[in-house]
């Protein structure tokens, strides 16, 4: 927000800092490599407020505009690359780890912080530089309500397995039934208030409300659903394309051919966001058994001799595609335009 620009384009490549940056929960090693001279310096700051204040001033120190890469780490890299992007001359590009890891078996490092420090820098210099597009203040508000939603949401599961096991032996004492069940009462009122403050989050921003909106319109997706999918959907790019978005949930399909004796079955690569993966999944379900064009959809690929799961997998994936054009167009979703060939049957 208010962040200069910085004309990366019209600076010789000498003139441009590349920096790497491996990080861990306590630590940042940091490696710049100011000319594609194959020299590199390298410091360690700490990863906290203080550590970036000093990252940054040590980057400006330079007099170069930055360009820096890192790994997408969860939180321990969000509040590095948000203070990052917030500073004068520094564009930050936030790497899937996959990608970074093929990259660095490619130039045959060590696997050490520093080693990894190296490869992003060099990442930097030899790759097409991609800038993060830093998400609004109510995505990252949501995205981390979701994210804890979620968490609670697979102790409630385990909770009531475990309630439902001790239920069925006579040698649980009533205590311990007694105990899980306060504890299962307990974590279902938390997931309700969690639920009204994700509400309110997207309350507080316009795009969101209207995307919500948009989502609960969509058949197989309630309100639940819709806020699991857009905590993970409203910190997405704006500029990635629905197939970066169908990549990033991990639904892409990998294809393992070669000659004539290689021919394995296609799979999902899951190499992407298990989250919004798993978000996915219910709604794709109860689409492929409430949405006249997605169940026709499902139905087509069972007789084409697909498994269930590939099937369900189908929907998945075109539900993402439907849901993505809906947020570009802010259309309502309209099965016909997504299955424009598609014949349903009564």
């Amino acid at each position: 927000m208010g962040k200069r620009s910085v004309a990366f384009s019209a600076v010789p490549s000498c003139a441009v800092l590349y920096c790497g940056i491996d990080v861990s929960a306590c630590s940042l090693a940091v490696a710049v490599q100011p000319e594609a001279s194959g020299s590199f310096e390298q410091r360690e700051f700490a990863n906290s407020a203080a550590g970036h204040r000093k990252l940054i001033a040590w980057l400006g120190g330079w007099r170069s505009p930055v360009r820096v890469s890192l790994e997408a780490t969860g939180i321990y890299s969000l509040d590095v690359a948000m203070a990052l992007d917030a500073a004068d001359g520094i564009e930050v590009a936030v790497l899937n780890p996959r990608t970074v890891h093929r990259f660095a078996e490619s130039l045959r490092r060590s696997k050490t912080d520093a080693a990894d420090a190296v490869a992003l820098a060099e990442y930097s210099r030899r790759m097409p530089f991609v800038a993060w597009a830093r998400p609004s203040e109510a995505a990252l508000e949501l995205r981390a309500i979701t994210r804890h939603i979620a968490t609670l949401s697979e102790e409630h599961a385990r909770l009531k397995n475990r309630h439902h096991a001790a239920g069925g032996s006579a040698s649980t004492p009533r205590c311990v039934r007694e105990d899980l069940r306060r504890s299962i009462a307990g974590i279902e009122k938390r997931l309700l208030r969690l639920r009204r403050e994700a509400r309110a989050a997207i309350g507080k921003d316009a795009g969101l409300a209207v995307r919500f909106a948009h989502l609960t319109g969509i058949k197989g997706i309630g309100e639940v659903s819709a806020i699991d999918l857009l905590g993970e959907l409203a910190g997405l790019d704006p500029e990635m394309t629905v197939r970066q978005w169908v990549a990033q949930s991990g639904l892409d399909p990998v294809h393992q051919v070669s000659g004539t004796s290689v021919h394995k079955a296609s799979r999902i690569s899951r190499r992407g966001n298990r989250r919004l993966r798993r978000a996915l999944y219910m709604p794709a379900l109860s689409a492929s058994r409430s949405d006249p064009y997605m169940k026709a959809f499902y139905t087509l690929l069972l007789t084409r001799n697909k498994t269930k799961m590939q099937a369900l997998t189908a929907v998945a994936r075109k539900l993402l595609h439907a849901i993505f054009g809906i947020f570009k167009t802010g259309t309502a979703w309209d099965g016909a335009k997504l299955f424009p060939h598609l014949i349903l049957t009564s």
